[in-house]
């Protein structure tokens, strides 16, 4: 499997898609900062927010890169569990690259700073926080961008129409008047929570909810892909 893993990452590199995720990703974290300066857990826990999109859409080029004559050898050579999962996981490791360009980018343009004032966290404290924050937003967006990709959809047509409201309900049904908020990823409430103090019992729900979110779709993922071999 960890050399299909590769072989995904090495196509999604070598076409190029890998730039248009990465240069839509730079735009949104310039407007995000161009406005001022911000301590680094409340900066980074909407830089997650702005993110999931494009780390979704992210994960659905990637997804896509494959062509289906590849894919159906995969399955055949390594199994359908393995070949999901090697999708998946390669998605995951492109994600990561796009969040470590997130918790540095600020640094670059100075859209963050350090404490100015007693009793606010620390550069590392807030750092490991937005470290949290977008690592609680990656499998919830990996989960998304699968479930948009082109072997579930069929069509690019629906593949953006389920990309564009997975990540509209993303944000609407977590705001704090949602009548449904479990039905979303906990983005904006981490964004709240990163704030002011949380507490550990706080974070410990933001993140079994974020998981069990990103368990849900990622079923849905991989019956929908059995059904569809």
């Amino acid at each position: 499997m960890t050399a299909l893993v590769r072989f995904r990452l090495a196509g999604f590199l070598r076409t190029g898609r890998a730039l248009a995720p990465v240069l839509a990703g730079l735009l949104t974290l310039g407007i995000l900062y161009g406005g001022g300066r911000a301590q680094p857990a409340e900066a980074y826990g909407v830089s997650a927010v702005v993110l999931f999109p494009v780390l979704a859409w992210q994960t659905k080029i990637l997804l896509d890169v494959e062509p289906d004559v590849q894919r159906r050898l995969a399955l055949v050579a390594v199994g359908p569990a393995r070949e999901q999962a090697a999708g998946l996981v390669a998605a995951a490791v492109a994600g990561l690259g796009l969040v470590l360009i997130a918790l540095v980018f600020p640094w670059l343009v100075g859209g963050v700073t350090g404490p100015s004032l007693p009793g606010q966290r620390s550069v590392p404290a807030g750092v490991a926080l937005g470290l949290w924050a977008h690592l609680l937003a990656l499998p919830a967006a990996v989960a998304l961008g699968a479930l948009a990709s082109r072997v579930i959809t069929r069509s690019a047509a629906y593949g953006v129409a389920v990309l564009t409201l997975g990540s509209v309900c993303a944000l609407v049904l977590g705001l704090s008047k949602s009548i449904a908020p479990w039905l979303a990823p906990p983005l904006l409430p981490t964004a709240k929570a990163l704030v002011g103090p949380l507490p550990g019992s706080t974070a410990l729900l933001l993140t079994v909810w974020a998981l069990a979110w990103a368990a849900v779709a990622l079923t849905g993922y991989a019956r929908a892909r059995i059904r569809r071999a």
